[in-house]
């Protein structure tokens, strides 16, 4: 029974005691559930650091490369872009003021790279044994930008179907449009300009008319034009107007240039004009490539809706509005880029309402100009001429604007570039709203489209 009384004894001592030996244990419990947590707080603030410096390195060479891209800055100063927006950037986040170092840019102009390495030092707020009081944090970041040029020509329906809102409607849109392309560049030094092509009976070729436009008096008159170099007794002097029809003969589905022959004015065109009683060609001329913003929405603002679809011709002159070839009757800042797929980009942008319907060069009289009443549909004419734009490396965009007959959408997914994983290039449009969301979507895609191909 001793030994018994003694294990009571002993387990009573023990408890007597437990309270000191507990207090141990606890202390060093709560040491490392200290450390743990400040270890996890270290980590936490390391992590949102990363996250934020991370972020404003890219937001700035994304910033540099974009304005290298539209010409805002030159590569020298692509060093003091990044720098610039390190220090407007630099309390991002839980980041504090000063604390970015820009270690490296690098510059590949082969490439048509910029990267920038940079980093910051960190203040630990629990600082423990093998980790030290600060905490370097990098981060790196690449982006692409592009010296190449951009050329854009958009062919704008002003047909009569076009009248009342659809009109006000392609007016914002394409007003929207030419300042999305033409925004954000050094005037001086354009990257990117615009034409536009508005087509309805024919198109206003304007100051062109006088080398380009070759008008029929007779009816014996309507095959090949002459070439603009070649005597011209039959042309109608003085001119009756600026129109243009469709360019006859060998030439008719080229960008062959007006020295090898001209483009019509047909002689049933005035006649058709007078029996629909609509305009013989839209009251806005077309506009060359220019930088000039204003100019391009001035003749936007005053469209006027009348006539027919023959939307081959807008096609056509799309595609001189391109073409080196036409350079020569041109004002040398018009004048579009010999093709050089390292250093130009060309696009055309197509757009109608409805579905094409009217032609010329193969109707003998004035009652076959519509509805494709000739020999050869107007919609096989479009997409004779796309396919051969296409081929000459110039990549077509397509918009249909409320479109109601079947041939129409075909004739404008036949005549688009064929899409990519990531951008496609036939659009359809049912309202203002989403017509001018199909010409930002396409704005935003050829910029792309300039910096990876």
């Amino acid at each position: 029974m001793r030994n018994y009384g003694g294990l009571v004894h002993a387990v009573g001592g023990f408890a007597r005691h437990r309270g000191g030996n507990f207090a141990v244990l606890f202390g060093l419990a709560a040491s490392v559930l200290s450390l743990g947590v400040g270890f996890s707080v270290n980590v936490s603030q390391l992590y949102n650091a990363r996250s934020s410096l991370q972020g404003v390195v890219d937001a700035a060479v994304t910033s540099t490369a974009r304005d290298l891209t539209t010409g805002v800055i030159k590569e020298a100063d692509a060093n003091k872009s990044v720098q610039a927006f390190l220090d407007a950037n630099s309390q991002a986040g839980i980041l504090q003021a000063g604390q970015i170092v820009l270690d490296k840019l690098t510059l590949d102009k082969n490439a048509k790279t910029v990267q920038a390495d940079v980093h910051v030092d960190v203040a630990l707020f629990f600082p423990i044994l093998g980790m030290g009081d600060m905490k370097r944090v990098a981060a790196s970041t690449t982006a692409l930008y592009s010296d190449k040029t951009i050329e854009v020509a958009m062919m704008l329906d002003v047909t009569g179907s076009m009248a009342g809102q659809k009109i006000k409607d392609l007016k914002a849109a394409a007003s929207n449009a030419v300042d999305s392309f033409l925004g954000n560049q050094d005037p001086t030094r354009p990257r990117v300009r615009v034409s536009i092509v508005p087509y309805a009976n024919s198109v206003n070729a304007d100051a062109l008319a006088d080398s380009t436009v070759y008008v029929e008096t007779k009816a014996s008159q309507r095959k090949q034009a002459p070439g603009n170099t070649s005597a011209q007794p039959a042309s109608a002097s003085p001119r009756p107007d600026n129109c243009a029809t469709e360019r006859k003969g060998a030439d008719q589905y080229s960008d062959a240039g007006p020295g090898s022959s001209m483009v019509n004015r047909d002689y049933l065109l005035s006649s058709f004009a007078a029996n629909t009683r609509t305009a013989a060609c839209p009251a806005a001329a077309l506009v060359p490539l220019t930088a000039d913003a204003s100019a391009l929405k001035n003749v936007i603002k005053d469209f006027v809706a009348s006539g027919g679809t023959a939307g081959h011709i807008g096609v056509q002159w799309t595609w001189y509005m391109l073409s080196e070839s036409w350079g020569s009757v041109m004002k040398a800042s018009e004048r579009p880029a010999r093709m050089d797929p390292k250093k130009v980009a060309k696009y055309a942008i197509l757009m109608t309402d409805g579905e094409f319907n009217l032609s010329y060069f193969d109707a003998n009289t004035v009652g076959e100009v519509y509805n494709d009443a000739g020999k050869e549909p107007t919609r096989a004419a479009a997409k004779k001429l796309c396919a051969a734009m296409r081929d000459k490396g110039i990549e077509i965009f397509t918009i249909g604007f409320n479109l109601e007959e079947a041939n129409a959408e075909a004739t404008l997914q036949d005549c688009a570039s064929a899409d990519s994983v990531s951008i496609k290039h036939f659009y359809q449009a049912a309202n203002g709203a989403e017509l001018d969301s199909a010409f930002q979507t396409i704005a935003r895609n050829i910029e792309t489209l300039a910096l990876t191909k």
